[in-house]
């Protein structure tokens, strides 16, 4: 350690107020040359975490030392810097002795820098230093939702003080309240705040309470609420907005006043916030009839039922009420009689009749079959990336979360190839910032596991100070070197083989970036470098299903010449060419001589992998590990899953084929995304490697597992046992986004002419049966498809699962639902499709929904 680093790592860690006596007895050249020293000491230390003491004297130091917010600034706003417990006051009083005029630019400053992931960590300190200086607070987003995250949380002191009078005292109420309501994400920050007994969140209550005492403009906090309502925002987060408005309690005089917000909520906002609006206009003794019925078809179009329901009661009570306006609300309640629901539909039938309008008979519309478009022929994949700059607007998309399609990644890969051999410099300066805001230069956050390794790559890329690989890279590159040469991959259960080979790619081009200076890693790929960057990667797609065109792949090897492919990057682009057999291609690909044409030429004869056998087989919950295992509880005790296997007699030479099936445990989507881009013309196949994720979506009830059924439609081969299963578990998520993606890659396949609906429903049934998923979740997929002109196939694959269904005792939550749906499949396609057990159910006697929706499917089935 030099002498001036010893100077700052004293100071650093030591007294706080002998910090502070230290720094104020310096002259302004003694601190301009410990800034600088400070400055440089804490970017070579910034693989270390600064916070608490050390980072209380950190900003000591350079408030006390640097001579302006600018360089304090970027010191004090690293990311491995937290200001989360850092007292204020000996900063103030360190600027004070000074003479420092510039705390205020350096608290906006500072602000401009909170974290999107943390950003209440900084805020008292910057909040403090704006106080002390009496300068207003920033009104941007961040900021804001840092406000959010440090009113629902006591400081240290305030432990025993009571939330309310906590806001009361908080700074920057006044400027930020009416802000909160603009900013995604502050309703989930306070949706459990100081939780009363009955559930509700503390602050509602206690914004309620400041509003009557004239703390807070009551005005602004009712049309706040009403429009963050209308924004929508997740539901646990809009159950603040909504207790709000309840404990305003707002007056009759206030909710006519906005009556077209509250009808604009009732026909298009969120459930919740629709059902309040409703309770809440139907309190009005004088509503104004015109405007409500004028909303009213689209309220009555709602997919919920009991929303529906309690309209059609209220419009009922309305028409008994007024006799003179029956006649137009008659009319209105005919629209629900088209309601997907049947029974809201008879509903309203029977209401209009009641009140004078008879509903005409809807028009009998019969066609046999789907109307489906077809299906679009693949997007060619995006041109690659040749400058800089877009590499690095990618880098920091893909760290930010924003870009982690397998199409990103690839683009990104073959980018960092082409732009390092045509301009490393160029590309160091771009990359250097974004990396550093993303933390990859820290060697601390572990490069090396963020995104396979590319964090590695990229950190010796912008010439980190630590540039040695990581160990793991020259341990894949050798195994994979020692599988090209035996033809046989050695056994490794802890990898999956495509997770394994996206490793080794990142690997290999990690090893060309580095291996120039560093002889451990030396070898082929360093020396190649040059020769590769005006063709790029071998397997970059060509497609946006990640798919290679043959003939672009032997284009490519063409122009490498002599030069070698690097052994992996090849593999992958052999297992993205097209599923067929081409002797004229493999002819002119082994007449090049080399030992990357000829492979191509076997690959292209042999048309591919072998085809591997499968099976759907039950599996369990995993063991329990250790005697508290919360995950272990929270697993469901058997899944089916699909098992391959190699057939006999064949060579599975990169261990692909064979696909166990293991125990039931919690399933990572962070590579699993890539795999359909991987091993595009083999959809069912990876099908069988995704199941256990995409089940997840609906018996764990996992977010995102079912958002990779879209991708497997868009690739092409055979379909296989996996893949209807994986439909059938994606139709019963938790989560609608994942039910949506379910629905499309449905609607994907039937479309192309290769979906086993009799499979899926069968599927369907099985599962609901053996009580693996819930089967009211799969309603609205289904309806969804059949709206989208796929009745046949929704018919199809609801024959296929009521058999099943049929014999659940007690029948299953959503059964009638999906006898409904059945019988409006059946009237548009006049399919007769025999449905076992169904005839039984209808000769039950009662008049339960169940045997009503029943004996309906059988009579439109005659």
């Amino acid at each position: 350690m030099t002498e001036a680093d010893d100077t700052v790592h004293r100071l650093v860690n030591g007294d706080i107020t002998t910090a502070v006596d230290t720094i104020s007895g310096l002259d302004e050249e003694q601190r301009r040359q410990l800034g600088a020293e400070l400055t440089a000491y804490v970017r070579r230390h910034r693989d270390e975490w600064w916070f608490r003491w050390q980072a209380t004297a950190l900003a000591v130091a350079a408030v006390g030392c640097l001579p302006t917010a600018a360089q304090a600034a970027e010191v004090l706003g690293r990311r491995n810097i937290s200001l989360l417990s850092t007292p204020a006051a000996p900063v103030i009083e360190v600027a004070r002795r000074r003479g420092v005029t510039w705390l205020t630019d350096l608290a906006y400053r500072l602000a401009g820098r909170i974290d999107r992931e943390s950003p209440g960590d900084n805020w008292w300190f910057i909040a403090d230093l704006l106080t002390a200086e009496q300068a207003a607070p920033p009104t941007d987003d961040l900021f804001v939702l840092g406000w959010a995250v440090t009113a629902s949380r006591p400081r240290d002191h305030e432990w025993s003080v009571a939330l309310v009078d906590r806001m009361r005292r908080h700074p920057f109420l006044d400027a930020l309240a009416p802000r909160m309501f603009d900013v995604d994400g502050v309703g989930g920050q306070w949706a459990w705040t100081d939780q009363q007994s009955d559930g509700r969140s503390g602050m509602p209550l206690a914004l309620a309470q400041l509003a009557a005492e004239g703390r807070l403009d009551r005005t602004m906090l009712l049309d706040g609420a009403l429009s963050r309502m209308l924004r929508g925002e997740r539901p646990a987060a809009l159950r603040v907005f909504i207790g709000l408005h309840d404990a305003l309690v707002p007056t009759g005089d206030e909710a006519r006043d906005r009556l077209p917000t509250y009808l604009r909520l009732l026909a298009d906002g969120p459930s919740t916030a629709a059902a309040l609006a409703q309770r809440t206009l139907r309190k009005l003794p004088d509503i104004d009839l015109a405007a409500l019925l004028d909303t009213a078809p689209a309220i009555l179009g709602r997919p919920e039922k009991t929303l529906v329901r309690a309209q059609l009661s209220w419009l009922d009570q309305l028409a008994r009420r007024d006799r003179a306006q029956a006649a137009r609300i008659a009319a209105v309640l005919a629209v629900a009689a088209d309601h997907p629901a049947v029974d809201v539909a008879d509903r309203a039938a029977a209401l209009a009749a009641k009140h004078g309008h008879r509903v005409a008979a809807p028009a009998e519309v019969r066609h046999v079959g789907d109307a489906l478009p077809p299906v679009p022929p693949p997007a060619a994949a995006p041109p690659p990336i040749t400058d800089p700059d877009e590499l690095a607007e990618e880098i920091a998309a893909l760290f930010g979360g924003s870009s982690t399609d397998a199409l990103g990644l690839e683009r990104i890969l073959d980018g960092l190839i082409r732009s390092a051999t045509a301009d490393r410099a160029a590309t160091m300066a771009a990359l250097t910032p974004v990396l550093d805001r993303a933390g990859v230069l820290a060697w601390s956050s572990r490069p090396e596991e963020r995104f396979g390794g590319l964090g590695g790559v990229l950190r010796i890329l912008a010439g980190s100070d630590d540039p040695a690989p990581p160990r793991s890279w020259q341990v894949l590159l050798s195994t994979w070197g020692q599988q090209q040469a035996s033809g046989q991959r050695p056994t490794d259960p802890q990898q999956a083989v495509l997770r394994r080979l996206r490793r080794t790619r990142v690997a290999e081009i990690g090893r060309a970036v580095a291996g120039a200076g560093t002889a451990e890693l030396a070898g082929p790929g360093a020396a190649e470098l040059a020769g590769l960057g005006a063709v790029g990667l071998v397997a970059a797609p060509s497609l946006a299903t990640g798919a290679v065109a043959p003939e672009e792949l032997f284009d490519r090897l063409v122009r490498l010449g002599e030069r070698q492919p690097w052994p992996a990057d090849l593999t992958q682009a052999l297992l993205r060419l097209p599923v067929v057999v081409d002797e004229p291609l493999a002819a002119k690909a082994a007449a090049l001589g080399t030992p990357a044409g000829q492979a191509l030429a076997d690959w292209l004869r042999r048309g591919g992998l072998p085809r591997p056998q499968y099976r759907v087989v039950t599996a369990v919950r995993r063991r329990r590990q250790g005697s508290y295992d919360y995950w272990h509880d929270r697993l469901p005790t058997q899944r089916r899953v699909v098992e391959a296997s190699v057939p006999p007699g064949v060579v599975d030479q990169y261990g692909l084929l064979n696909v166990p099936a293991r125990p039931v445990d919690i399933a990572s989507s962070a590579d699993e995304r890539h795999w359909p881009a991987q091993l595009p013309g083999y959809r069912g196949l990876v099908a069988a490697y995704v199941l256990p994720l995409v089940a997840g979506s609906a018996d764990l009830d996992e977010p995102g597992g079912a958002a990779l059924l879209p991708m497997l439609a868009e690739c092409t081969g055979e379909t296989t046992p996996a893949l209807d299963l994986a439909v059938a578990y994606g139709l019963a998520a938790r989560h609608e986004a994942d039910r949506v993606a379910a629905v499309d890659a449905l609607l994907m396949l039937a479309a192309a002419g290769v979906l086993d609906a009799v499979a899926v429903g069968g599927h369907l049934g099985a599962l609901t049966a053996d009580k693996m998923i819930t089967l009211s979740r799969v309603v609205q997929p289904l309806r969804d498809a059949a709206a989208a002109g796929a009745p046949l196939t929704t018919w199809r694959i609801l024959a296929a699962a009521l058999p099943a269904l049929l014999t659940v005792q007690p029948a299953p939550r959503g059964l009638p639902d999906l006898l409904a749906l059945a019988a409006q499949t059946v009237a548009v396609t006049g399919v007769r499709i025999d449905v076992p057990g169904l005839a039984d159910v209808a000769a039950r006697g009662g008049s339960s929904r169940l045997v009503t929706e029943a004996r309906r499917l059988v009579a439109v089935s005659r």
